[in-house]
């Protein structure tokens, strides 16, 4: 119930302006500060609800500046890190995408509103059933949900854009020959503590990496580990 008194004069419950007000704090004063400029990513970041992608026991952390408990051991990004890995993929409206890592799978709903069509994949049958209720109800229908994993994975087709959300110790010289020519894909490389964001740009047969960024992400399951020195 709003308290007596209180100046509402258009007609929003009091939990949704909080929620709003909340949203426009995590935009506004926690992602564009970390060199988030892409007006777009951050319209995006705005129109898909962050909290209906957040575990209910976890809800009021929704826009917090922390990586989110997630079920199957995972967890979500920090919103400063998904908007800054979505503004260095510089996706485009028409762009086919592949993401790496479902997750909650509010990353891929961003990206739905940048580009024509996403595939995304990930290892735990738990967390695809689970994004796939919450895109359906955010009525998200160019979001395609796989049940796979990422070191056995056979795309059959080649993206515009890629995302791997995970962090790989080791680059994955797959990842290239899945990107049409002019493709462009950002993945997380290095093991803790150290780690940067590469952006890999495809030109006909070759490629150039390049590393824009430090932070530090869960790993994925299964990829390959460095060899241990023995001395």
């Amino acid at each position: 119930m709003e308290p007596q008194g209180f100046p509402n004069p258009y007609g929003y419950r009091l939990e949704n302006m909080h929620t709003e007000s909340a949203r426009h704090q995590m935009i506004y004063h926690q992602v564009r500060p970390w060199d988030v400029s892409d007006d777009r990513v951050l319209e995006a970041l705005g129109d898909v609800p962050r909290e209906r992608f957040v575990p209910d026991a976890y809800r009021e952390l929704a826009f917090a500046d922390t990586a989110i408990p997630l079920p199957c051991g995972q967890h979500m990004l920090k919103p400063v890190q998904e908007g800054r890995l979505l503004q260095a993929l510089a996706a485009n409206p028409g762009n086919r995408a592949l993401v790496v890592g479902t997750g909650s799978g509010f990353v891929s709903a961003v990206l739905a509103r940048l580009v024509d069509h996403v595939t995304s994949v990930d290892i735990h049958a738990e967390l695809i059933d689970t994004a796939s209720v919450k895109l359906a109800d955010e009525k998200i229908p160019n979001v395609e949900l796989r049940l796979a994993d990422f070191n056995e994975l056979e795309p059959g087709t080649k993206f515009d854009r890629i995302l791997v959300s995970g962090s790989m110790p080791l680059f994955d010289p797959r990842l290239p020959e899945w990107l049409k020519p002019d493709g462009r894909l950002v993945a997380i490389i290095g093991s803790e503590p150290t780690m940067h964001v590469e952006r890999v740009a495809r030109t006909g047969s070759s490629y150039t990496r390049t590393r824009l960024f430090e932070t530090v992400v869960q790993r994925l399951e299964n990829v390959p580990l460095p060899e241990a020195f023995e001395f």
